[in-house]
């Protein structure tokens, strides 16, 4: 597809230059006859088709179709056939050169022009004027030039530039692509290390009470029916971890990984929070009820990377709080700080609320990140939960 798209593209290309070479011709051949210049009208039209002809060809060689029109002038003055209107392919050649080449070649196609417009100044152009014989002629010649070459040099400049704005874009993104990727896989991973923790827990559990109810059940039915049931509950909340973690797993290695945190220990990081310096309240309300090990894990993370933005982003001066609900069919998390609030966290990347949100997502859960109205700034989280 994108080869027939780039056939297209050059088809129409040389459709274009063919509308304007063949006016072109048209134009100059009628006005080339006996007694224009001389009485040689068939020199005339072979030099004019032979200067206009090559444009054709001037975006994709603009050199070799330069220097061909080049030497075809070169000809045309040498045989002392005089200017005629065909010449103005010269300065075309040249801007196409100016336009589409490196700098250098620039100025050589410029400095050949220059050179052109001297030697016919000086074969065709006999005549006297205010300034001199030959400088009215040759200074107003060549601003022709020059305008001519500055156009194309900007136009050079210019398509350069937007290039160059185009690849820094394209690399741009690709840079985002490449951060959000690595930042998706880093924090699947992390996940990954703290599902062996909580499922291994889970796992070890269930060892045990297996091995305990294999010696209850000839000496009490009673604590082996226990044991059972603890294996049978252990199990299904062990399942239900790894259905909500399946889809965002790798493999690796994951062994030798510490305990993770829980609601527990919610107070040691506010604890952790206020040491160093950041003044930070916590209020729990609603009945505390078990939850999920690696949903109190979820939860865990949302107050720390709140309680962190925080401290990054807060100012000197702010305060947070963060609030714990248990409700009838939902656990709800906020951290609120008074900060500066979102003014100064734009040009963050937002790795966290990109892991936040894949682990909130987990747990069927729901967060959003904020400013506050009256200022500061809000992450908050919902959990739904269900009886088991």
């Amino acid at each position: 597809m994108l080869e027939r798209l780039r056939d297209w593209s050059r088809w129409r290309l040389d459709v274009l230059d063919a509308l304007w070479v063949l006016p072109m011709i048209a134009i100059s051949v009628p006005q080339t006859g006996p007694g224009t210049v001389g009485d040689r009208p068939v020199a005339l039209v072979l030099f004019s088709v032979a200067l206009i002809v090559p444009l054709f060809w001037r975006r994709r060689a603009p050199l070799v179709v330069f220097t061909v029109i080049a030497l075809v002038a070169l000809a045309q003055w040498a045989a002392d056939v005089g200017p005629m209107p065909a010449d103005l392919a010269v300065l075309q050649a040249m801007f196409v050169v100016a336009k589409l080449r490196s700098f250098r070649w620039a100025v050589a196609a410029g400095l050949a022009c220059v050179l052109g417009v001297f030697l016919a100044v000086l074969r065709w152009w006999t005549f006297e004027t205010p300034d001199g014989p030959l400088t009215g002629p040759f200074v107003a010649l060549s601003s022709i030039v020059a305008a001519a070459w500055l156009g194309g040099v900007y136009v050079n400049i210019r398509r350069r530039y937007l290039e160059g704005l185009e690849e820094r874009a394209r690399r741009a993104e690709l840079e985002r692509d490449q951060h959000a990727r690595i930042a998706i896989a880093a924090e699947r991973a992390r996940i990954a290390r703290e599902l062996h923790d909580v499922i291994a827990h889970n796992l070890s559990v269930m060892v045990v009470q297996a091995d305990g109810a294999g010696y209850a059940l000839d000496h009490d039915k009673e604590l082996a029916r226990q044991a059972v049931q603890t294996i049978a509950g252990t199990g299904r909340q062990a399942l239900g971890e790894m259905r909500r973690l399946l889809g965002v797993l790798r493999e690796g290695e994951s062994d030798g990984f510490a305990p993770q945190p829980g609601l527990d220990q919610l107070g040691d990081l506010v604890a952790q929070c206020r040491a160093v310096g950041l003044p930070v309240t916590l209020d729990v309300r609603g009945e505390r009820r078990e939850l999920p090990q690696g949903l109190e894990l979820t939860i865990y993370r949302v107050v720390q990377e709140g309680l962190t933005n925080t401290l990054k982003h807060g100012g000197p001066g702010a305060t947070a709080s963060v609030e714990l609900a248990y409700g009838d069919a939902e656990v709800s998390v906020s951290v609120s700080d008074d900060g500066r609030g979102a003014a100064a966290r734009p040009d963050e990347p937002g790795h966290g609320l990109t892991g936040m949100r894949e682990r909130v997502t987990m747990y069927g859960g729901a967060v959003s990140a904020r400013p506050r109205p009256g200022g500061g700034f809000q992450v908050q989280a919902r959990f739904p939960v269900h009886a088991r």
